[in-house]
């Protein structure tokens, strides 16, 4: 009986080793990850045996849950999601991946430990602030009749002509049916720029304006230019995503250099 058990444990021992052989995690992040909130990161488990599926993988990472994938088919990978989350803003890594199962009978783990070396950034934690647009006049978007004109906009009116407006403004079909000149008034599509000097937002710690700065840059910066003064630096005022993304980046290593 007892050799039985001995000859028993060693099989199942040989095949649950064998399961985990050829396994290979890969974890790729996310474009946007900040300090304090839960990010899904995209992990691929590649399984290079060409014959044998392998069974019950279990894959955890250091700063995040672990996932369970019931078959990895020989010669495939397989794609699912992990969540990660990180406590502090700046330079970060995955450090080590725990692949493990309890195949074949469930009476021991065994596991394989990567080490995955890439390195990414870690953006502020988002505290909510206030912009220069958070107030009554904003909240009544839509009641107030804007006094600005420009070139970019909508037709808003028909106006009289004073001198001061482009002949290209200028309505010449409806003019030629009267005696005075008649312009178009257009309304103004750009927005002026906001600024975001760090040493002015509320907060009675470094850390929180610059989660703050950090909220503001990622709700504004696709609708309106945003710059940004960090002490002596200054980034001038720009909008899109790859721009939000440097902003982020100077908030997230401000200060740990």
């Amino acid at each position: 009986m007892v050799s039985g058990l001995l000859a028993f444990m060693s099989v199942t021992g040989l095949a649950g080793m064998y399961n985990l052989k050829g396994l290979t995690p890969d974890l790729l992040p996310s474009a946007e990850i900040f300090a304090g909130t839960a990010t899904p990161f995209r992990l691929r488990l590649h399984n290079s045996k060409q014959r044998l599926p392998s069974f019950l993988i279990r894959v955890e990472c250091a700063n995040g849950q672990g996932v369970t994938l019931p078959v990895t088919a020989p010669a495939s990978t397989v794609e699912t999601t992990i969540t990660m989350t990180f406590p502090r803003r700046g330079h970060a890594g995955i450090g080590t991946v725990r692949v493990s199962s309890p195949f074949p009978v469930h009476f021991f783990t065994r596991y394989w430990t990567f080490s995955i070396d890439d390195r990414f950034i870690v953006f502020p934690r988002l505290i909510q602030g206030v912009s220069s647009g958070d107030g009554l006049a904003e909240q009544q978007a839509g009641t107030v009749v804007r006094r600005e004109r420009g070139q970019d906009g909508e037709l808003e009116r028909i106006a009289g002509y004073s001198g001061r407006e482009p002949l290209r403004a200028i309505h010449w079909k409806l003019s030629a049916r009267g005696n005075d000149l008649l312009v178009k008034e257009f309304g103004r599509q750009s927005v002026p720029p906001l600024v975001i000097e760090l040493e002015k937002l509320a907060g009675s710690t470094l850390e929180e304006r610059i989660s703050r700065a950090a909220w503001l840059v990622r709700r504004t910066v696709h609708e309106r230019p945003v710059g940004l003064c960090l002490g002596g630096t200054t980034i001038p005022p720009a909008t899109g995503r790859v721009h939000g993304a440097l902003l982020l980046k100077e908030l997230a290593l401000y200060g740990l250099d």
